[in-house]
């Protein structure tokens, strides 16, 4: 949210008049042609600024402003702050493009006009311009001090949206000029000019020579981890092109880009060239695009060597924990085009791998390794089981408070979800320790983790997993305990003394097993746990702390994936494990605000999908939903699901979905719900108002009737008990609680099922159609009986037909 000044001053901006927007356009005008471009035009500058970019269509400024401002743009001798300023402004108007590339700009201004051309440009003609411009300043031989540092950011960037700009013979001068700046930097520090004190001119110190993180003379090429206290143009360059070598590689491969050379090679085996150029001491005989590659190769492995010594200042360590990043992707890259390499990367990943597995601050490092490994471990008959048994077994469980490791581990796992379901034994294993980035970090990851879980879903862990994503605001609490504890830090927050307690739970040894089991790292140890209502108690001191909070709030999305995900796969076994689960859970769920609500809508709608996708639950689970459905306690507690369970029972338990469903057994379901509805609509004039809605009564009902009909015996006594509803829908507690059309509805959906149930033939087709009503064919089939069937029951149903009573 924006703060009150600045709020009004967006307010200003978008109801600005016109008359007084020409004007200040014109002043605007005057200020820029004054020689002393000051302060009041940059003030006026910004307020352009704002003015443009406050409203959401584009505004039209005259032409000789944005001439003038154009002008600016490319003008060397114009402050930084109005190059800026002009660039912000440019980019915010529709402008012809081709204005700015017939404008003449130099090596200072290169990098904000292509900001704006690139903004403005909508196909790539419009950008050729300005990729010719860098490409000439790339091949020209400038003097000293005259190299564009930005001419391969911009490139890359170029390349990134239109990827076919540049030709085979611009993309191989690139690659010549990428490889002179990667190899063959100086190795002397740029020349520093200090003062020579009071009474003598200024002098140039003499060149000193590189050194490496540990303060040790380099010995080797010039690398982005070569230190000095100032650098000469050949390194910057060689610090911008391995900042966009990747991209530059996965650009541009092999395939059709490459100049006569390459042609005359044609009909020599690839792999026998590969070797060449790994043996060669010549590699400028190699072609300009593997010759970069060869380059490339040779610079990670010295970056990857360079990352091992000790750094004496801490930035220098983190730059090292970055190339390690990046020049094992580029090695990946460069493997994956051409496999000769793999042999050679090989040694050199393993033996990082090795230096890098025990420590935590290198983690992060740790998921391009493994992505090598995922990538080549084939082609060089490498056993990578241990690396990512290390990965998953290991990194989420101990750093799950890290958020950008949280972010890439998800990133890395999305990308290679398929590849990993297939080769890697223990990923859908690891959930538990996956979740546990979700859990601390949620909502931060909900996004990730909704296309990601339905990669972690089998057959045999599916009822573990829907456990444990229940299970998930206990996961935060405990994750949030154990990170205190580690910290010896009992009151962070205003509910410290609560949460003291509980750390002081989470030490004692007697629940050990209950942490031990809710922290594991994979699956495979059980489904749930017995004491799970004792875990609730224990945190229960937790459940308003905003981690939990915001960790449940995500739980119903991840429950609507997972049931869409797993009814697919879902044979009969396992859709009767699952109702059993939405039954349990139902009640045993962690007490957060709307929380046992929101999951219970979850379980309600997917309880019918259930039941819809296979019917014959309903027999299976009998003994189980009868108990559920006879205890009228539930109704308080979980009003909604149970409504839904109520609806299942007489919407599925019918002969026509299942041969097993016996008169005896309708006939227990009938009387346990008969019990329920007759308890809580019991007419006494000093009972409490009703604490369910009128939905539930009419629910109830309808199922009673439906019952009925499929056990014609049991009619007279639906109609008897139905006949009394108007007596509890009059009553003084009723009328006290429910609207007159609450009780209204009670009233004629009784009065409905009674007239049903007089005729039981027609109450049975229209309470308890056949299983394959919901897709007939009566469009084509004329001996249907159908529309009158229709007819007679819209004539029963209307409100003024004669026999509905009085």
């Amino acid at each position: 949210m924006y703060s009150v000044a600045t709020e009004s001053l967006i307010k200003q901006a978008r109801e600005i008049k016109e008359d007084e927007l020409q004007k200040f356009y014109g002043r605007v005008f005057k200020q820029l042609h004054a020689k002393d471009l000051g302060g009041d035009t940059v003030d006026s500058l910004q307020r352009l600024r704002l003015i443009l970019s406050a409203t959401k269509y584009t505004r039209e400024i005259p032409s000789d402003l944005v001439t003038k401002l154009q002008t600016i743009l490319c003008s060397s001798s114009c402050p930084e702050q109005l190059h800026v300023l002009s660039c912000s402004i440019l980019r915010e108007i529709f402008l012809s493009v081709s204005s700015l590339s017939n404008l003449s700009h130099d090596n200072r201004t290169i990098s904000y006009v292509a900001s704006v051309v690139l903004s403005q440009a909508g196909k790539k003609e419009h950008v050729l311009p300005l990729c010719h411009h860098l490409l000439k300043s790339l091949e020209s031989r400038l003097s000293e001090g005259q190299i564009s540092k930005h001419a391969l950011s911009i490139l890359s960037r170029i390349i990134s949206v239109y990827p076919d700009i540049l030709t085979d013979d611009q993309v191989n001068l690139v690659s010549r000029k990428m490889v002179d700046w990667l190899r063959y930097a100086s190795m002397q520090q740029g020349a520093s000019v200090s003062s020579g004190g009071f009474f003598s001119a200024p002098r140039t110190r003499q060149p000193a020579p590189l050194t490496e993180v540990d303060g040790v003379v380099t010995g080797d090429f010039f690398t982005v981890l070569c230190v000095g206290q100032s650098y000469t143009d050949d390194q910057w360059m060689n610090m911008y092109t391995f900042s966009m070598i990747r991209n530059w590689l996965l650009t541009y491969d092999t395939d059709g880009t490459s100049n006569a050379e390459t042609d005359d090679r044609s009909e020599v085996d690839s792999s026998v060239m590969s070797m060449v150029s790994a043996t060669s001491s010549s590699s400028r005989l190699l072609p300009p695009k593997e010759r970069l590659r060869e380059k490339a190769f040779e610079y990670c492995q010295r970056l990857i060597e360079q990352s091992d010594r000790k750094a004496l200042k801490k930035t220098d360590t983190e730059l090292q924990k970055a190339c390690i990043v990046e020049a094992v992707s580029i090695m990946d890259i460069i493997c994956g085009e051409d496999p000769s390499y793999v042999y050679r990367a090989f040694p050199c990943i393993k033996a990082l791998y090795g230096r890098l597995n025990g420590d935590l601050a290198y983690t992060r490092a740790l998921l391009p390794i493994a992505q090598f490994y995922l990538n080549h471990s084939e082609t060089a008959a490498v056993d990578s089981e241990v690396v990512f048994r290390q990965l998953f077994g290991h990194c989420p469980a101990e750093q799950f408070n890290e958020p950008m490791l949280a972010f890439e581990f998800t990133q890395f796992c999305l990308l290679n979800a398929s590849t990993l379901q297939t080769r890697v034994t223990g990923y859908r294993q690891s959930f538990p320790n996956l979740l546990k980035f979700l859990a601390w970090n949620s909502p931060g990851l909900i996004s990730e983790f909704v296309e990601l879980l339905p990669s972690l879903l089998a057959p045999d862990t599916a009822i573990e997993l829907l456990h444990t994503i229940l299970d998930l605001p206990c996961l935060a609490a405990a994750l949030d305990l154990q990170h205190r504890s580690a910290c010896y830090q009992t009151s962070w927050d205003q509910q410290g003394a609560k949460v003291a307690a509980c750390l002081d739970a989470f030490r004692q040894p007697s629940h050990r097993g209950l942490f031990l089991y809710i922290l594991r790292p994979e699956a495979g140890t059980g489904d749930t746990i017995d004491r799970l209502k004792m875990l609730h108690e224990i945190l229960a001191d937790m459940a308003e702390i905003p981690r939990v909070v915001r960790c449940a709030q995500v739980i119903p999305v991840l429950l609507h994936v997972y049931f869409n995900t797993v009814t697919q796969m879902a044979d009969q076994k396992l859709m009767n494990q699952l109702m059993l689960v939405l039954l349990e859970r139902s009640s045993l769920l962690y007490n957060i605000k709307k929380f046992n609500a929101e999951v219970q809508r979850v379980f309600s709608t997917h309880l019918q999908t259930l039941c819809k996708l296979y019917p014959p639950l309903i027999v299976d689970q009998s003994r189980e939903l009868l108990d559920f459905a006879s205890s009228p306690s539930n109704i308080y507690s979980k009003e909604d699901f149970y409504t839904h369970v109520v609806w299942v029972i007489g919407e599925y338990l019918s002969v026509s979905y299942d041969p097993r469903c016996s008169v005896e057994l309708i006939t227990s379901f009938f009387e346990s719900l008969e019990a329920v509805l007759f308890e809580i609509t019991q007419v006494r004039q000093s009972a409490s108002p009703p604490s369910f809605s009128p939905r539930l009564i009419t629910v109830l009902m309808t199922t009673l009737a439906k019952l009925a009909t499929r056990s014609q015996d049991l009619i007279p006594r639906a109609s008897l008990f139905l006949s009394k509803m108007r007596l509890f829908a009059r009553s003084a507690p009723v009328i006290a609680c429910y609207s007159e059309e609450d009780t209204e509805e009670i009233i004629t959906r009784a009065h409905e099922l009674i007239n049903l149930l007089k005729l039981p033939n027609v109450a049975q087709f229209v309470l308890a159609p056949a299983a394959g009503v919901d897709g007939p064919r009566w469009h084509r089939d004329t001996n249907t009986s159908l529309p009158q069937s229709m007819r007679t029951v819209s004539t029963l149903l209307q409100r003024h037909s004669s026999l509905l009573p009085t």
